[in-house]
C-alpha cells in the first residue's frame, strides 16, 4: 500500500475537550505505531482532509515521523476556510499543517456551499488512495460512518483495503505505556 487515508473521530465524538487530554497522546501513539509498520511495508502518503482530532493528530505524527522516514501528507479539505469557526489553538494547528503538508488542496475552491462536498471530499480521497486506516468503534458510529460506507463500497468494487483502530487498540497502547514506565513495576 503506497497511499493510505486516515481518519476518524472528531474529539468531541472521544470526550475530548482539550487539547492537553491525555487521551490525545494514548491515540496518536496507537496511530503512530501503526504508521510506522505500514512505512516499513511502502507507505509513501498519508491522506487527509485535515479535520480536527484524528485527522490533526496524524498529521502531526506524519510531521514528526517525516524527519526519520520518506513519508508525505497529503491535505485535502473538502472546501476552503474549513477552520473557520474552530477554536483558536486548533486553527493554529490546521494553519501549520498546511503549510508543512508536502500537498495541500482542497477539493472545491470556495467555501462551505452544502453537506455534498463532505461526500465529494470523502469519495476523491478514496478514489486516491490504495487504503484507509479508520479510529472507529461499532457501537458508537459518529462522523467517520459516512467515509466508512463509501470505503466499503469501494473495498466490494475492488482493491480497497479498511484498516481499523478500534478503543481496543487504543486499550493495548494504554497498557504498553504503562508498563514502559520504570515506576509501574515498583508498586
Amino acid at each position: 500500500m503506497k497511499t493510505l487515508v486516515v481518519t476518524g473521530y472528531k474529539p468531541m465524538e472521544m470526550g475530548i475537550f482539550k487539547q492537553k487530554d491525555p487521551k490525545v497522546e494514548f491515540v496518536k501513539e496507537t496511530i503512530k505505531k501503526r504508521l510506522l509498520s505500514y512505512i516499513d511495508e511502502g507507505l509513501e502518503w498519508v491522506l487527509i482532509s485535515g479535520q480536527m482530532g484524528v485527522e490533526l493528530w496524524t498529521a502531526e505524527i506524519v510531521l514528526d515521523l517525516k524527519e526519520e522516514f520518506e513519508i508525505n501528507l497529503g491535505v485535502l479539505p473538502p472546501f476552503e476556510n474549513q477552520e473557520e469557526r474552530w477554536p483558536e489553538d486548533l486553527k493554529l494547528i490546521y494553519e501549520e499543517m498546511s503549510m508543512l503538508a508536502d500537498f495541500y488542496q482542497p477539493i472545491y475552491k470556495k467555501g462551505y456551499q452544502g453537506p455534498y462536498q463532505f461526500r465529494a471530499k470523502d469519495q476523491f480521497l478514496i478514489d486516491h488512495s490504495d487504503g484507509c486506516l479508520v479510529l472507529y468503534d461499532e457501537d458508537t458510529e459518529g462522523s467517520p460512518q459516512y467515509f466508512l460506507r463509501l470505503a466499503k463500497k469501494a473495498q466490494e468494487q475492488g482493491n480497497y483495503q479498511i484498516l481499523y483502530i478500534t478503543p481496543l487498540d487504543i486499550d493495548e497502547t494504554v497498557e504498553e505505556l504503562r508498563m514502559a514506565d520504570p515506576d509501574y513495576w515498583s508498586q
